[in-house]
Formats: structure tokens, sequence, C-alpha cells
């Protein structure tokens, strides 16, 4: 079992982490859905973030980053 008192919500390098899923949500041009995975993106289960949550304001920095640099998912 996860320990999230033990994990660094602001670190940005962490994948999976609140900054790393908003600036992947932004890049595949998903919708805004604030969450991060705990175990790493895809192991175990998403946690959803709402405004006030620890991590919800990284989550919508990644989100800004990603898309103020226009760094999208060529399609093709």
């Amino acid at each position: 079992m996860t320990d999230f008192d033990e994990i660094d919500l602001k670190d940005r390098e962490r994948h999976g982490g609140p900054f790393d899923r908003g600036g992947a949500d932004s890049y595949y041009g998903r919708p805004i859905n604030p969450h991060w995975w705990p175990n790493g993106t895809g192991h175990g289960t998403a946690i959803p973030l709402k405004e006030g949550d620890v991590g919800y304001d990284e989550y919508m920095a990644g989100y800004r980053e990603n898309s103020d640099a226009k760094n999208f998912k060529d399609w093709g």
C-alpha cells in the first residue's frame, strides 16, 4: 500500500505525478481531468484531484505549461 504522506506531489519529474499527468493530458489533446497515479502511470488506481487538493495546482501547471508551449502529439 502506498503511503501518500511519503510522496512528494511537487516532484515534477515523477512519472505518474500530477505535473506529469497534466502535461500528458495536454500533449495528447485530452480534456482537463486532474488526477495522478501513486504507483506510476497505469499501475494501480488513478487518484482524482479536486480544486484545493494537494497536487491539483501541479496538474494544472503541467497542463498549462505544455499547452503554452504548443507541444502536442502529431497524429499524422
